[in-house]
């Protein structure tokens, strides 16, 4: 048996590769684009729109996980038509619903357009991902993952700035509008550049019961994590019912995927050992991925009164940083990825740590500083996180896996972004809470005109004013508590590491 047949890299040309991976970058750019870009116009949609600021991250997470549910059909999608003739559809689709977000007028009708942009959109990252991995031999896997995970750069880096502009010089709407030349542009490249190659699915049929289960139970886990806060958690039914349904749900996919002659996701990708593993750590590193990038524009605008503009290039930093990461990591593929990926994390948490210390006079510059080391660590964290759990898994089960890796990875994302904003919020209200009991006319260490500044309680103006300020530290402490969290998290991960086993590929 030829190298070819055992590995299809081999059969492409040098040439056709780097066009095919230049296609595929992009592609994943445009699906990187749709978070950064809602997340830096959140402050002004809330006002159009007149929401809260639980109800605005609905934006965010229910784009992500949208994307989580959609994701682990990209297997079947691709096998029953073709990878190109689903990546044509989705981007089409994405484009369309791009555009309908760009023209909501209720908060309602965002949220649902940005379900359909993530449910379009689901399918392109680990669709790519696949082909990526069959374009190039499995000696350039490493190399070609880094250039790769570029697309997941440069949309971070593009949106926010490019999205801040147009929110503050026009309106929020255009940041949906700026996604529209995008994917017809990436429309054009994979229709002219991608193959397409034969179907593997033949007359297999999508297994409805897995599928159904597996979506409800995710769907129901993330309405009660955004719902909870404002129903009082457990002393709803409405949150009981969520998480019963939820379990109920998960009870059932998991049973029908070990009974089922042919379930929703194969049980055999778990066999192999760093795959399981790297699905623990895609899990936690999704948590912090997205986080920083939601907490930021509500916390530098309603606490520091900066621009859109200006939160833009701040959170186009991180994207900067993980570029600078990606970039390393063409020269840092030789060392033990376990190595790098525990570099990674320990740069997330310092940068958490970092934010968990900043008062409410934070500093542009201690934002970007901090914005860049999370960012650095990204970089560092994605190609030996992909490898790891790539290495040894048979290459017959690459399009199920790369979906339940990026399934994973959104669920993580969107349950750590509503805890993260849950914990602001409660946060915010038990300590405007304790600061009431403490701040009145009768405390006494209140009364020297040193410790009150331009604040009293003679008008009711001033008496406005103590309000005003008690909120902005209460609403600071809500935020230093979810970066605290986010570091606990990311110190979480590094154990893991300890359970991989991975033997690098000898050269020839």
């Amino acid at each position: 048996m030829t190298s070819a047949a055992l590995d299809p890299g081999e059969a492409v040309g040098p040439v056709r590769r780097w066009v095919v991976l230049s296609v595929l970058t992009a592609s994943v750019a445009l699906y990187a684009m749709t978070v950064t870009i809602a997340s830096v116009a959140l402050p002004k949609m809330q006002g159009s729109l007149s929401a809260t600021q639980d109800q605005i991250a609905w934006v965010v997470t229910f784009n992500i996980v949208a994307t989580a549910v959609a994701t682990p059909p990209s297997g079947w999608l691709a096998g029953r038509f073709g990878r190109r003739n689903v990546m044509l559809v989705a981007v089409t689709l994405f484009t369309i619903a791009s555009f309908l977000c760009g023209v909501a007028t209720s908060l309602e009708e965002l949220v649902a357009y940005r379900v359909m942009q993530g449910l379009c959109g689901a399918p392109l990252v680990p669709l790519a991902q696949a082909a990526t991995l069959d374009t190039f031999p499995q000696r350039q896997h490493q190399m070609a993952l880094s250039i790769f995970g570029m697309g997941v750069v440069i949309g971070p880096i593009i949106a926010p700035t490019l999205g801040g502009y147009l929110s503050e010089e026009y309106s929020w709407r255009w940041v949906f509008f700026m996604l529209v030349p995008c994917g017809l542009a990436t429309l054009f490249g994979i229709f002219a550049v991608l193959d397409d190659e034969k179907r593997t699915g033949g007359g297999a049929r999508l297994d409805w019961t897995g599928f159904i289960a597996l979506s409800l139970a995710i769907a129901c886990l993330q309405l009660m994590l955004d719902r909870g806060q404002r129903a009082d958690w457990f002393e709803s039914p409405e949150i009981v019912i969520e998480l019963a349904i939820s379990l109920s749900a998960f009870y059932v996919f998991l049973t029908h995927t070990f009974t089922a002659e042919k379930p929703f996701l194969s049980p055999r990708i778990f066999l192999d050992r760093n795959f399981s593993i790297g699905m623990l750590l895609v899990l936690m590193f999704g948590m912090l991925n997205f986080t920083p990038m939601v907490l930021f524009p509500g916390m530098l605008q309603t606490l520091r009164g900066f621009p859109d503009s200006l939160i833009g290039l701040l959170l186009a930093t991180r994207g900067g940083g993980t570029l600078i990461g990606f970039t390393l990591m063409l020269w840092a593929g030789r060392f033990d990825p376990r190595l790098i990926l525990g570099i990674g994390l320990s740069l997330q948490a310092v940068s958490g740590y970092w934010l968990s210390t900043l008062s409410i006079d934070v500093s542009v510059t201690e934002i970007s500083a901090a914005s860049m080391v999370q960012g650095l660590g990204v970089g560092f964290c994605w190609v030996p996180l992909t490898m790891i759990a790539f290495a040894t898994l048979n290459p017959s089960f690459r399009n199920d896996a790369s979906a339940v890796f990026h399934l994973l990875r959104n669920m993580g994302s969107s349950i750590h972004i509503s805890v993260s904003v849950a914990l602001v919020v409660y946060s915010a209200k038990a300590n405007y809470a304790i600061l009431a009991e403490a701040v009145t006319p009768f405390a006494k260490r209140l009364d020297f005109a040193s410790v009150m500044g331009p604040y009293g309680f003679e008008t009711a103006l001033q008496v406005a004013g103590v309000g005003r300020e008690m909120g902005r530290q209460a609403l600071m402490i809500g935020y230093v508590n979810a970066f605290t969290f986010y570091t606990l998290t990311a110190v979480v991960c590094l154990p893991l590491l300890l359970l991989v086993r991975f033997k690098r590929q000898q050269p020839g």
